[in-house]
């Protein structure tokens, strides 16, 4: 086990930058990678990097640097990314289209495996290859396809009703992206994703140096 003690999220994000630095020096053939080129790449300190994977063990030579590949393959591990999830995206509207097309998902080892939704004229459709389901089959696609993941892409009012429903059906870590406070079990982990307040947090502080 690597949690032996609460993790700071901000160390989990910087984790991911980590990762894709490290990725792409090995893809380039690089063998060896200092902390102060990985800090240089992803914006942090040395000592940051290092204080970073100092919470999940020793990596690297003292003088020398880190195997990108070693590096990177430990903390793909870490972050639960040496297999593959299954995720489910609940809502077939532009922000659901959009994200079920997205290749990066899967380049991260999450296929998107069954969209869901409640529009009667939607339900029957294809994106990106998969065919729009009924709301109803959600229980049982959720064990056909071993989803533990799952993307709300529905209005705000839509969001608490779905969201229990997919607790219900077995989905254990959800992404809401609608703009509203929603509640789950101590056991579902959840992260809220607000695109508008995003673009508020930019337009306050552009105002600032007006």
């Amino acid at each position: 086990m690597f949690k032996k003690f609460k993790i700071p999220e901000a160390t989990i994000g910087r984790l991911t930058s980590y990762s894709r630095f490290l990725k792409e020096a090995d893809e380039k053939g690089v063998t060896t990678v200092s902390s102060q080129q990985i800090a240089k790449a992803t914006g942090v300190t040395p000592a940051q990097v290092r204080k970073d994977l100092a919470y999940f063990g020793e990596f690297g030579t003292r003088g020398v640097g880190y195997n990108p590949r070693e590096l990177y393959n430990y903390i793909m591990k870490i972050l639960g990314l040496d297999r593959r999830w299954s995720v489910a995206i609940v809502g077939a509207g532009h922000l659901g289209t959009a994200l079920s097309l997205y290749k990066g998902f899967a380049e991260r080892g999450f296929d998107i495996t069954c969209i869901f939704d409640a529009d009667p004229e939607k339900i029957g459709k294809k994106i990106a290859g998969l065919e729009v389901r009924s709301m109803e089959e959600l229980s049982e696609k959720v064990k056909e396809y071993n989803i533990e993941l799952g993307i709300v892409a529905v209005p705000a009012a839509a969001a608490q009703e779905v969201i229990d429903l997919m607790v219900k059906a077995g989905i254990k870590g959800i992404i809401n992206f609608a703009p509203v406070n929603v509640t789950v079990p101590e056991d579902v982990v959840l992260r809220r994703v607000d695109l508008a307040s995003q673009l508020e947090y930019l337009t306050y502080h552009l105002g600032e140096t007006r």
